[in-house]
């Protein structure tokens, strides 16, 4: 069976993006956004890949080591593709009125102002450390940091400056005479070297950054002692994991070799950068002109049949597609679950919430007016860990209830359950979606979200709640057995594998079979084996994947009738969708898991059956517009590269058509 690198797929979608930020039909703002993403990922893969590369190098010294050359190489490769894109972009963006100063001196005619903002702005936050040797100085994760040699008639020292971006913006923008001047603060407090350390010489400032690790999930790809003896030499690492020290090229020799000396810094990875790092901000630059954005797609407020959402619910399921649909109603979910009187206990996981969450307000304000509410909180969120202790504190000294982490398992499931005295009787009221509860990067991902009163779906959810209420260490397999939803890691790799088994079942009986599958990424090897099997019986698998995809599609006698597109435009899409066609009696379920080993069986993941026939229509057509776009979407091929889809007939831009056909649907 062909398996395509994990890395390797990561990456290639990595490449999508710079496609897409390199591509001129893009406003220059959104390629802009395009470029931070890209290294936004970067980092991420810099934390949670090379720790594995690099110590399965040492641990298997021949043809697996290699991996990691060739992966460095593709690495710089895309870097100075990067840097070329930055270069066009800036340049056409200076044509049309926005200088972003990059890499050069600061224009004379904003030096002035440059020079007030340096005083009363970021000197207030300027942090400068004189390391000598390991433990000195413990330079933060990701964050941005010069160095710069002093030098006077006896001595030379070295001086570290933490870089105040993440409290300040990342960049001083003015306009002045026409021109929008962007500038980063990086570059301003360079300008202020003599003032820092006057009557000592000081010849220029490097930026650098430490990378570290983060959690990493050896158990997805590597078994047994294997996997033991690569934990054993990332646990050799200096300094909490470090991984990698990527510090601007230009930086001379000397002055790298005392900087890693004095930051203990001998196990990482040294990796020459550009004189910026953490591009991530560019997408921050703030460009005013909308003529160099995309056209504004304005939220849409579903329209309710009832003077309530919860007694709408009650009436009838309803579907939000977002963000095309407005978050509000999401957030009103919540508020009048808090507010309403006949409610009596809200229960919900949380993953990954908002710094300033609205959500979590609500519960708050439910649990102060004498409801019993319960919040699972996943501790483990990586990268979210700081700010989902925050709110679980807050939470708790408000009297909610918080369950904390399950050892070895992630809680990824995005679900909510409302109880109340309706009426006589008691009702469910349930929230089931792809997306994080989290009103702002609900702004930026595509997701769905059922709200429903289906009671079949519910009482399943009902005991999954129950199940985590016990806080048990570990779960056996049969812990649970639901009837209707699919949760991992009791039933859900299992029920999907079983559909796909019934597709083969109709091939082989020569019925029409179809499987189509959206998902974020397609990593485990049990559901591709079972793919490549309904190919060979003859099932047309369709898969639009946005991120990883180790299936290889196209190959004679394994994956000849696969096809999988990667979608990339202005949101990021997120959200699962799996369809099947059961000879004419389809089965549509959405979800939170994705087909990756982590999600299958160490993760609590909820996917759910459509059974609303309006939702499954509305599903239906979704699907059916993702298929037919042929401006954004790209073949995945067996080679890696970005295959245009060149379809017959009209353009179609996915997104766009959502949007339209979602406004539809609110008028």
């Amino acid at each position: 069976m062909e398996l395509k690198g994990r890395d390797f797929s990561w990456l290639e979608f990595n490449e999508r993006l710079l496609y897409e930020a390199a591509d001129n039909t893009v406003p220059l703002a959104e390629r802009l956004k395009f470029l931070s993403i890209y290294s936004s990922n970067l980092d991420e893969f810099s934390r949670v890949r090379i720790p594995t590369i690099i110590a399965l190098g040492k641990v298997q010294k021949q043809s697996k080591a290699d991996n990691a050359a060739i992966i460095s190489g593709i690495i710089n490769g895309q870097q100075e593709r990067f840097g070329q894109i930055v270069k066009t972009v800036k340049e056409d963006l200076k044509k049309n009125g926005v200088f972003i100063v990059y890499n050069e001196p600061i224009p004379a005619i904003v030096l002035k102002e440059v020079t007030d903002y340096f005083f009363a702005h970021i000197a207030a936050f300027l942090r400068i450390a004189y390391p000598q040797s390991a433990g000195d100085f413990f330079p933060e994760n990701n964050h941005i940091y010069l160095a710069a040699e002093l030098k006077n008639e006896n001595s030379k020292q070295l001086a570290v400056i933490a870089i105040p971006s993440d409290h300040l913006q990342r960049f001083f923008s003015l306009k002045k005479d026409g021109v929008q001047y962007v500038i980063f603060i990086d570059d301003i407090i360079r300008t202020q070297l003599p003032h820092l350390w006057p009557g000592i010489t000081v010849d220029a400032a490097y930026s650098f950054k430490v990378t570290r690790d983060a959690e990493i999930d050896l158990d997805d790809e590597y078994k047994g002692n294997l996997a033991q003896k690569i934990a054993a030499q990332i646990a050799k690492r200096d300094f909490g994991l470090v991984t990698r020290l990527l510090y601007n090229a230009a930086m001379p020799d000397a002055l790298l070799q005392q900087l890693v000396r004095s930051l203990g810094l001998q196990n990482a990875m040294i990796m020459p950068g550009g004189v910026y790092h953490n591009l991530k901000d560019l997408s921050a630059i703030p460009v005013k002109d909308a003529a160099l954005k995309d056209e504004p797609w304005p939220a849409l407020l579903y329209p309710l049949p009832a003077t309530t959402l919860l007694e709408s619910i009650s009436r009838q399921d309803i579907l939000l597609h977002l963000p095309f649909h407005n978050y509000d109603m999401v957030l009103r979910f919540f508020n009048e679950a808090a507010l309403d009187r006949t409610v009596t206990e809200i229960s919900m996981t949380m993953y990954r919430i908002s710094g300033t969450s609205k959500i979590a307000e609500a519960l708050i304000t439910a649990a102060l007016s004498g409801k019993k509410v319960t919040v699972f909180v996943e501790l483990k969120a990586r990268f979210d860990e700081a700010n989902n202790i925050t709110w679980a504190r807050k939470m708790k000294a408000a009297g909610i209830r918080i369950i904390y982490s399950i050892p070895q398992m992630k809680v990824h499931a995005k679900v909510v359950l409302v109880k109340r005295k309706y009426e006589g009787h008691w009702q469910y009221l349930g929230l089931l979606g792809s997306g994080n509860f989290n009103e702002v990067t609900a702004r930026f991902y595509t997701d769905q979200v059922l709200m429903t009163s289906n009671s079949s779906l519910l009482k399943d959810l009902d005991q999954l709640f129950q199940l985590l209420k016990k806080n048990k260490k570990s779960f056996t397999a049969d812990a649970l057995v639901p009837q209707q939803l699919l949760i991992a890691p009791f039933n859900l790799q299992t029920r999907f594998a079983a559909l796909i088994d019934r597709e083969i079942d109709h091939a082989r009986a020569g019925r029409k079979a179809e499987i189509i599958v959206k998902i974020n990424n397609l990593e485990d090897e049990k559901m591709i084996r079972k793919l490549y099997e309904a190919s060979n019986a003859g099932v047309v698998v369709q898969l639009i994947v946005r991120g990883i995809c180790r299936l290889v599609p196209g190959v004679t006698g394994q994956s000849e009738h696969i096809t999988v597109r990667r979608i990339v435009d202005r949101y990021l899409e997120h959200g699962r969708i799996f369809r099947f066609r059961n000879n004419g009696r389809d089965e549509i379920y959405m979800g939170s898991a994705d087909w990756m080993t982590r999600n299958l069986y160490r993760r609590i993941e909820v996917c759910f059956p459509v059974v609303d026939s309006k939702v499954k229509a509305s599903l239906r057509e979704v699907l059916n517009i993702y298929l037919r776009d042929n401006r954004k979407a790209t073949w995945i091929t067996v080679d890696g590269a970005h295959h245009p889809i060149n379809g017959k007939g009209k353009k179609l831009q996915a997104q766009a058509a959502m949007y339209r056909w979602v406004k539809e649907q609110c008028e």
